[in-house]
């Protein structure tokens, strides 16, 4: 947080109810959603939207406006992480995985080359997308944003962003599948 800022009353009532039950909160997500919520993530994210977002000034049980925030957090990022697509790879399946046969012959400099290729072809399919297209994948896909807030920033429908969002998948696709390629 900044120096000197302060906090609206409800917001410092809520912070504090939060790190007074940051347990309770991180056990009922774990016994909702299960580990794989990352519920600390979640609850951390919970504190970090109460410093940057305005608070409502008439909650009655702050509490249970907690936990509600933090279920639909843990919602927005299931949602989120089962509308990527197939073909993302976390860094650990990286690790794992076998190169292709391709670049087992490829020499450092000549993978990076082949990286730095792939790059641009990426940026360039990226740049080609229609004005819509291509801000809706930016914001949800290298940004990480929610559909929700991406149509907010927009300024139109979350159903418009998914459409979008597909157009841009189906033209982008390609060139990140030749990244798995052998």
């Amino acid at each position: 947080m900044l120096p000197n800022a302060t906090l609206s009353p409800p917001a410092e009532q809520l912070l504090a109810v939060l790190v007074q039950h940051y347990e309770e909160l991180v056990r009922s997500l774990r016994h909702r959603f299960g580990e794989e919520c990352h519920p600390r993530e979640i609850v951390n994210d919970l504190c970090v939207r109460l410093l940057e977002r305005p608070v409502p000034n008439d909650i009655a049980n702050p509490l249970a406006f907690l936990r509600s925030v933090a279920r639909d957090l843990a919602i927005d990022r299931y949602r989120s992480q089962a509308r990527r697509p197939e073909t993302a790879i976390d860094g650990l399946e990286l690790d794992r995985a076998e190169p292709p046969r391709a670049a087992l012959r490829l020499s450092p400099p000549e993978l990076a080359v082949a990286a730095a290729q792939h790059q641009r072809a990426l940026l360039a399919v990226i740049e080609q997308l229609p004005p819509a297209s291509r801000d809706a994948f930016i914001l949800t896909k290298l940004y990480g944003m929610p559909q929700d807030e991406a149509a907010r920033r927009m300024g139109i429908s979350r159903g418009m962003v998914a459409r979008h969002l597909a157009r841009a998948l189906r033209d982008v696709e390609p060139v990140l599948g030749t990244c798995h390629a052998g």
